[in-house]
Parts: C-alpha cells; structure tokens; sequence
C-alpha cells in the first residue's frame, strides 16, 4: 500500500484503522530509525567495540519492527471480533450469556493487542539507547526522534490498554495487565531518559498518568 493510501485509510471515517494501528505503525518507523544508524559505517568514535554492539542491538530491533507491523493489522482484527461479539443475539438467557462470554474474550484480545505493542515499544527504547550510545553522533536527531516516535507508541497503545479494561470483569486479570501496563510505561520513560538525541529538540520524558481517552479502535 502506497503512504498516500496509508494516510487515506486513516484519515476516513471507518473505524479502522485507528489509534492502536497508528501506535503500532509510529513505533515500527522508530524502529526503522534505529536500525538505520545501526547500520551507518561510521559509529561513534570507530571503536570495533561499538560496532559489535551496534550490530547486536540491530539484530534485537529487526524481529521488534516485524512484530510492530503485524500488530498495525492485528488491532483491526482485534475491532473486528468484538463487534461481531457485540452483535450477537440477546434474545434468551442462554444468547446473553453466550454474547457476554464471547465479549469477554474479545475484549481480551483487544487489550492483548496493544500491550503487545507496549512490550514491543518498550524493548525497542531500551535498543535506542544502546544505539545513541554508539551510533554515529551525526545521526542523534534521527535516534532522537524514533524514541519519540517509540514513547508515543508506547503511550498510545496504554491508552487503548486502559479504555478496554473497563469492559473486562476479571479484578485479579485487570490488576496484572494494569500493572504490566505501568511497568511497561516507567521502563520505557527510564529508558527514553537516557537517549541524548531526543535533547536536540528540547523533549522531556512524557510522565504524566494514562488518561482514558477514546479513539476508533479498541486496541
């Protein structure tokens, strides 16, 4: 698909993609970021040892864009399935069981979806700084904005996390994504701290708490 049409899809009214896909999409293009001073001939001082480190930190990241990318679809499909839950009748006692069951299980998947894109995220800042330390200090800029792109990434899947477990009634399952959804969120801000390209521009750590803002899409 042509970036016009990328945009496009985004930009019209149908409900997907949405803000999961685009968290997916902006930390699969930070990643490609990285990869790219990763590979540059020139490192920092031209150490053999950052070259090393370069490539092995290049070699985490390439499976990380990968699993980013696939999740840019997964979030439609995740919409998908519970609006097909939703839809289902509610007729008898037996139908609304069966549609609550399956909304359940729906929503799950619509939470697991953009958790995954947090873990990714996350992995993936921690590669950034490997790679600010080491990369070629004329490329800062670039490392500098795929951790912004990563720490919006991160952010906005959380906010998909947050919203979606409203319609899940499992307390002891809503702590233990809560907490990885936190987790997740200072691991990543410790990380984007380190990363001394993102100064160019005069960004600070994001650190305020997640809001529930909706958005088109459940994950």
């Amino acid at each position: 698909m042509a970036l016009a049409d990328v945009l496009d899809a985004f930009a019209s009214n149908e409900p997907v993609p949405g803000g999961g896909s685009a968290a997916a999409l902006a930390g699969a293009v930070g990643v490609s970021l990285l990869l790219m001073v990763a590979g540059l001939s020139k490192t920092r001082t031209g150490a053999p040892e950052e070259a090393a480190d370069l490539a092995e930190a290049a070699a985490r990241l390439r499976p990380l864009r990968d699993t980013l990318a696939t999740l840019i679809d997964r979030d439609a499909e995740a919409y998908a399935a519970v609006v097909k839950a939703m839809r289902l009748p509610k007729d008898t006692d037996a139908d609304r069981q069966q549609r609550r069951a399956a909304i359940d299980i729906a929503m799950r998947e619509a939470i697991a979806v953009p958790l995954d894109t947090m873990r990714a995220c996350q992995q993936a800042l921690r590669g950034a700084v490997t790679v600010d330390r080491n990369g070629n200090p004329n490329a800062a800029t670039d490392t500098g904005s795929a951790a912004l792109l990563l720490i919006a990434g991160l952010r906005g899947a959380a906010l998909n996390v947050t919203v979606n477990l409203e319609s899940v009634s499992d307390p002891a399952w809503i702590e233990r994504v809560a907490n990885e959804r936190d987790e997740l969120i200072a691991d990543a801000d410790a990380d984007y701290g380190l990363v001394d390209g993102r100064r160019a521009g005069g960004a600070t750590p994001v650190t305020a708490k997640d809001s529930t803002v909706n958005d088109k899409s459940t994950g």
